[in-house]
């Protein structure tokens, strides 16, 4: 017989949003409980953010080392070990977390690491236990994409997780799609010596942001040795003997491109399965649990935060639904706490990186915002000429009226880093004339963010 426990919260899956929702809850003083299979640290530190950034700073190193000529150093031969790169990459992933999981078995929480399944909206099912609570928090995070090309199951197709573990470096791999895991990918292992070909249906990468940024990041890439296949539409993947051969269609002629390897980087989708919401009475679409501002669910008790919801799969941001999920799941006679996407940012680790803050120009059209818009390039910028870093461009969009900044698009030197600049800015609903009043020290890359400001300031006069 199935032992039934109690809680006041109940969070199901321990990764980052779901451990801020946990740690929320419980400093409103709730009796929490967190079910998590493992293993466990979450997507971030495992899978996504963390590992990839360690791998891409090896590539970053190799790609510079190339260049010691041009900086008047004696040319170096670089050769890289995958391997090598693999095992500091596994260090720091475990120290990473080791860390989450002291967080996650502190014995403020009651952990169960089962896998979790609702049998009715108030009672849950984890490995041998039914635990029933007043409030439940879903954040079980997302998994690959798969299922969408024929052939997509071969076995030399591997998605971004395994392709994380690999040790042996390929000769040749084939990227399927141009997002930030496929072009942060690719370029690693182009750096280090793999033939790298992306395959994009769209016209251009990075499709979900603005052209001239995919545009620009493209030439850059390009620049860098990777062959990208833009408006290529991928219709099966067969077998050449060892061999995946990706089969598509390109300006109205088929063609076939082969490789070592496929990588899957076709997206990723919440992690739902086996957590029978349809028990629960949670109303999922097209996949992703539907949640409104204060990060619940069509059942009042039951909240949802991180990738599950599929609406940003940023990790900052599903820390901070995490947080207002376990809040709202404390307070339910208070007015809850929404979550305002006026500040979403993004940041893509190329090089160059792109970040991104606010408003596209995209979103301004679809919305009927009126902006001003300005951008200057690195190319024209001494830090960045210093540095030899000049791809990219700052942009900045700005009300018409009193100046305010409405978003940030930056593609460039550390633009993951200057990005913050505009965030501030904008958290404190400040204008193009408060960057221009704020000091910037000379020479830095971050003066570059004056030059916009001041050509829409120009544009406020003429106007």
């Amino acid at each position: 017989m199935a032992t039934q426990r109690a809680h006041d919260v109940v969070v199901i899956g321990g990764g980052s949003a779901g451990y801020a929702a946990a740690r929320t809850a419980r400093d409103c003083g709730a009796d929490v409980a967190m079910v998590d299979p493992g293993p466990l640290g979450g997507l971030c530190i495992l899978r996504g953010c963390m590992p990839t950034k360690t791998i891409l700073r090896s590539a970053e190193i190799a790609a510079l080392m190339r260049r010691a000529t041009e900086f008047g150093l004696t040319p170096v031969e670089v050769r890289a070990s995958l391997s090598s790169i693999v095992e500091r990459k596994n260090r720091l992933v475990r120290e990473f977390a080791d860390y989450r999981i002291q967080q996650l078995r502190d014995p403020g929480y009651t952990l169960y690491e089962a896998p979790a399944s609702f049998l009715t909206p108030y009672l849950l099912q984890a490995g041998s236990d039914q635990i029933t609570a007043k409030a439940f928090i879903i954040a079980t995070g997302s998994i690959p994409r798969v299922g969408l090309v024929p052939g997509l199951d071969h076995a030399r197709c591997l998605t971004s997780d395994e392709l994380l573990d690999l040790r042996d470096q390929p000769g040749s791999l084939i990227v399927l799609g141009a997002g930030p895991v496929g072009l942060e990918l690719g370029q690693f292992f182009s750096r280090i010596g793999t033939r790298i070909t992306i395959v994009q249906r769209s016209p251009s990468v990075l499709s979900h942001l603005d052209h001239d940024v995919g545009d620009a990041l493209l030439q850059a890439l390009e620049q860098d040795g990777l062959s990208i296949l833009t408006e290529a539409a991928v219709h099966k993947i067969d077998q050449a003997g060892a061999q995946p051969v990706v089969q598509i269609t390109r300006q109205g002629k088929e063609q076939a491109v082969s490789g070592e390897l496929v990588l899957n980087a076709l997206g990723r989708v919440p992690n739902i399965a086996g957590l029978n919401l349809p028990s629960a009475g949670v109303a999922v679409d097209q996949g992703r649990v539907i949640v409104d501002g204060a990060m619940r669910t069509s059942q009042p008790h039951i909240f949802a935060a991180g990738d599950i919801t599929n609406l940003y799969n940023i990790v900052h941001i599903a820390i901070q639904q995490g947080e207002l999920a376990g809040w709202n799941a404390c307070h339910p006679k208070a007015p809850p706490k929404s979550f305002d996407d006026r500040l979403v940012t993004e940041v893509i680790f190329t090089d160059p990186q792109v970040a991104v803050v606010g408003l596209s120009e995209q979103a301004c059209r679809a919305r009927g915002i009126a902006y001003l818009m300005a951008s200057y390039p690195f190319a024209d910028h001494g830090k960045a000429m210093c540095l030899g870093a000049t791809h990219g461009f700052v942009k900045l969009l700005a009300d018409p009226k009193t100046g305010s900044i409405l978003g940030a698009q930056i593609v460039g030197p550390e633009a993951g880093e200057l990005i913050h600049e505009l965030i501030a800015v904008m958290y404190y609903h400040g204008t193009v004339q408060d960057l221009l009043r704020i000091p910037h020290y000379h020479p830095t890359l971050a003066e570059i963010v004056t030059y916009p400001a001041e050509s829409i300031l120009e544009q406020m006069k003429v106007s």
